[in-house]
């Protein structure tokens, strides 16, 4: 009986701890945009790999504003590349408004908080990730 036990316990701590393994395989991504210019609306966020960037983004999700900051978290993301761009959506209109000249109306920004002549490129705003959970802030 007490060789069945210690198996059934051995079989159990394989589990957690394969489990335990399979989990830091993939990390949590928190994303804080810091510097809204009021808290009328959301921000929108948009999580790409670089095949699908600024087409088809793996994640999306739009967060409220409280004292200019909205937060947002992705969970379980696979090691690799990948960029986040996202935008002050004060009417509630779920798409980013533009002006008759074609410059955007809506605050917006990216990952690494690089601001291009032009719309955000995927090898301006990646980011690696690896073993660890990150926290990224991105200004407007």
């Amino acid at each position: 009986m007490q060789h069945f036990i210690l198996t059934v316990i051995l079989l159990f701590s394989s589990a957690v701890l394969v489990q335990a393994q399979e989990n830091k395989e993939k990390v949590t991504i928190t994303v804080t945009v810091i510097n809204a210019l009021n808290d009328n609306g959301n921000v929108n966020f948009a999580f790409f790999d670089e095949e699908g960037f600024r087409r088809q983004s793996l994640f999306a999700k739009s967060a409220t504003i409280e004292n200019g900051k909205s937060t947002v978290t992705f969970m379980n993301v696979p090691k690799g590349e990948y960029a986040i761009l996202c935008f002050h959506d004060e009417n509630k209109n779920g798409r980013m408004d533009f002006h008759e000249n074609g410059m955007p109306k809506e605050s917006y920004g990216s990952s690494n908080n690089v601001m291009n002549m032009g719309p955000p490129e995927f090898y301006s705003a990646k980011f690696q990730v690896a073993n660890e959970d990150i926290n990224l802030e991105i200004k407007f």
